[in-house]
């Protein structure tokens, strides 16, 4: 895989009888509006609520369902500060500050306040 892909919820979705959107799927969708170039730059792919998610769970293995993910692209320098973790042969970041401070790495944007 050359692109890194992006793993989020839709924007908005039914639960708990009511619609609702992830906090922070919709935290990297601000770093992406902010920063269109990002979002031409990576492939990005909407999960279902309910787990398990199944692209994910293909790439990464059983457990590891967390939207927003950014599943790296082979041989991704994501600086020396990245929590990266590995499964099924892939290394992955899965969660929204470690993301947004990995595009600060990588696209040179700002990096995300307290990190």
């Amino acid at each position: 895989m050359e692109k890194d892909t992006l793993f989020l919820l839709p924007p908005g979705f039914e639960d708990h009888n009511r619609r609702e959107f992830c906090p922070e799927c919709a935290e990297i969708w601000g770093v992406l509006h902010y920063f269109p170039a990002i979002k031409e730059a990576i492939d990005i792919c909407y999960q279902p609520l309910a787990h398990p998610r199944p692209e994910l769970v293909a790439m990464l293995g059983e457990g590891n369902w967390n939207c927003p993910t950014l599943v790296l692209g082979e041989g991704a320098d994501t600086g020396p500060d990245a929590k990266v973790e590995t499964s099924k042969e892939c290394r992955f970041l899965d969660n929204a500050r470690d993301i947004a401070k990995y595009f600060a790495y990588k696209y040179g944007t700002p990096f995300p306040r307290g990190s």
